[in-house]
């Protein structure tokens, strides 16, 4: 497989794909929209390096040499002789079709068109091309780096020949897949969370457990890493608000529809970790 990548977003999954990515031999082209975002973007790969480095997880030349494969730019042209193309941008429909549109009229026909969407249907991304076959969903988890899974989609009109494609990519960059091969909104493991965030936010907002208690449960009992709420405030109220919320319009399915107290969160601001109140207070 050619190894030219292009990854369309500079945020926490974007650089964290790039990283990986560059650090198992892919020239990578990173794209963002402002040079601030690139910065960002950079500065966070470059640090995590650094730490791989002094752990003794990484020699100093290989992380500088991976750095070496890393191109920033605002430029979309960028992409137009990858051979796969992530896209990690924000999670709204008609950002990504806006993307999907450029990168189809772009891109070579042979390139694989992936998005990191983590609860949109990948068919409804494929709508906006003129090749849906050729599209995918490639779900990297955060932070990159550290989550060894990858959560291949497969949607109404991807072909065999692209998910294997997507795999090999996937795998190359040291990832560990799983296959949805119905394209649902929300797929596996974002339903799963999902599912078990707000059934776990309606016992802690009508008083059945505490939310350090519930995630007790789920980690004695269950052997989970982290229980349900510190994984909310790990990756953001407001994320996982908009990822159940994106799941229930589509599904109409009652067990994802977001209790009350999780939307009044997100309204005052209380979104987790990066805010210093959610569940917890951090």
């Amino acid at each position: 497989m050619a190894r030219k990548l292009a990854v369309i977003g500079a945020g926490l999954m974007g650089s964290g794909i790039a990283q990986v990515s560059a650090q198992a031999g892919w020239d990578v082209v990173l794209r963002d929209v402002t040079d601030e975002a690139l910065k960002r973007g950079t500065d966070g790969i470059k640090a995590s390096y650094d730490k791989f480095v002094a752990k003794g997880k990484l020699e100093a030349h290989d992380a500088d040499a991976a750095l070496a494969r890393i191109t920033a730019t605002t430029d979309l042209e960028a992409a137009a002789d990858a051979d796969v193309v992530v896209e990690a941008v924000f999670e709204k429909l008609e950002v990504k079709h806006e993307i999907f549109r450029a990168l189809d009229k772009l891109v070579k026909d042979e390139a694989i068109l992936a998005s990191n969407t983590s609860a949109i249907p990948i068919t409804k991304i494929a709508a906006a091309t003129e090749r849906p076959e050729r599209v995918v969903g490639t779900h990297f988890f955060s932070p990159v780096p550290m989550m060894q899974l990858c959560e291949l989609v497969r949607g109404y009109k991807t072909s065999d020949e692209t998910l294997a494609k997507a795999r090999e990519f996937a795998e190359s960059v040291g990832k560990t897949c799983i296959v949805v091969n119905r394209d649902v909104a929300g797929f596996v493991t974002t339903r799963l969370i999902c599912a078990l965030v707000v059934e776990a936010a309606k016992l802690q907002e009508s008083g059945v457990a505490s939310a350090e208690d519930i995630d007790l449960a789920c980690k004695l009992g269950f052997g989970h890493a982290m229980g349900p709420l510190a994984t909310a405030d790990l990756t953001g109220v407001d994320i996982l608000l908009h990822a159940t919320s994106n799941i229930y319009t589509e599904s109409q399915d009652e067990k994802f529809a977001p209790p009350e107290s999780m939307r009044r969160m997100v309204d005052a601001g209380d979104i987790g970790r990066k805010s210093g109140q959610g569940f917890y207070k951090h």
